[in-house]
């Protein structure tokens, strides 16, 4: 059966592996139709994601087709188009028996921990997939990043008129964007990319964004934009360990600042500052299972229009060759989705 892995750092390669076996009684057996390349999948083809291990067949932004189902499945069945949801948790920690699966202490993420989507079949638990009726592959593939800015935003917990900056305009920035938009909170978006921001400008019609440069003009005008006050919430989404560290500067005094992006580094903040502000620090990891219903209905209910996210593409035969141009910051590259079936 065709399959691609990173073999190492830079290299993609098409093999060959063992068709699945029959699934089990609460284990569906899917088709890969897409996978949604995300900032996770990039970094670990350049080696920088802490959670990585070679070789690996990645692929957990996924859109796939129910081919069989066992015996005690009932959420989805034969010909169900689905989004997966990649996370896989033991149940039993204290985080699981809290309802907090997201951040189970041994959590194993399909295409990162484990093997992933990369390939033609695949066996999943069939509690992990989540059907539409009405969405397309190419969206369903996109719910698993639209999750995580859902869960995201609701660790901020945005309300109506708050004014909300999101640092990092990619993907997962984006992300929490459309959600945070839907809690009618006034949001600016910093990068350091002009395209970037010229997207979100054109797509959102935001009030402010701003052309990251240096930290010290950058808190001008954020002091500008918030006459003085500063944002009650920040969102960084960079994963950039400086970036992160920077942007408790950008926080009001008792506000919320939270982490979206993750990165292999110490992250430094400066204790006077955030002792001064009494800042609340949230991280945010991953999406639950009720973010993937409410990303699936925003769609469904033209909440979302995902067409603007997908800028290029590449199918299962390209994907080893052309996968290294998607990392290329002067490509333009917001979303990129490789057609394996």
């Amino acid at each position: 059966m065709r399959a691609i892995h990173f073999s190492q750092p830079k290299t993609l390669e098409h093999i060959e592996i063992d068709a699945p076996t029959p699934p089990s009684p609460t284990e569906a057996l899917v088709r890969t139709h897409r996978m949604g390349v995300c900032g996770t999948d990039i970094s670990s083809y350049l080696g920088t994601f802490p959670f990585f291990e070679y070789p690996r067949i990645p692929g957990h932004e996924l859109g796939v087709e129910v081919l069989e189902v066992g015996a005690e499945v009932t959420n989805v069945k034969p010909g169900d188009h689905c989004s997966v949801e990649p996370y896989m948790h033991c149940g039993t920690c204290f985080a699981c028996r809290t309802g907090h699966i997201n951040c189970c202490e041994s959590l194993n993420v399909i295409g990162i921990m484990s093997d992933g989507g990369l390939c033609d079949r695949f066996l999943i638990p069939a509690h992990k997939l989540h059907p539409s009726k009405s969405l397309s592959l190419d969206q369903l593939a996109l719910i698993e990043t639209l999750a995580i800015g859902c869960h995201a935003t609701q660790r901020a917990d945005p309300k109506p008129n708050d004014q909300v900056l999101i640092i990092g305009a990619g993907p997962i920035g984006l992300s929490a964007l459309e959600f945070v938009r839907q809690s009618g909170a006034r949001i600016t978006v910093t990068d350091r990319s002009p395209s970037r921001l010229d997207f979100c400008q054109s797509t959102y019609s935001l009030e402010h964004t701003l052309l990251s440069t240096a930290p010290e003009s950058t808190l001008t005008e954020i002091t500008e934009i918030t006459s003085g006050d500063l944002f009650p919430i920040v969102i960084d989404a960079t994963g950039n360990p400086k970036s992160m560290a920077t942007a408790l500067s950008y926080v009001a005094h008792s506000g919320t600042l939270v982490f979206l992006g993750v990165t292999p580094s110490d992250v430094s903040l400066p204790d006077p500052l955030l002792h001064r502000k009494e800042v609340t620090i949230k991280a945010s990891r991953n999406a639950l299972p009720q973010d993937f219903v409410t990303c699936i209905q925003a769609i469904e209910q033209n909440k979302i229009d995902t067409d603007p996210w997908i800028t290029h593409r590449t199918d299962f035969a390209n994907a080893p060759n052309d996968f290294g141009t998607f990392t290329d910051p002067d490509a333009g590259v917001l979303k990129a989705m490789i057609e394996v079936a």
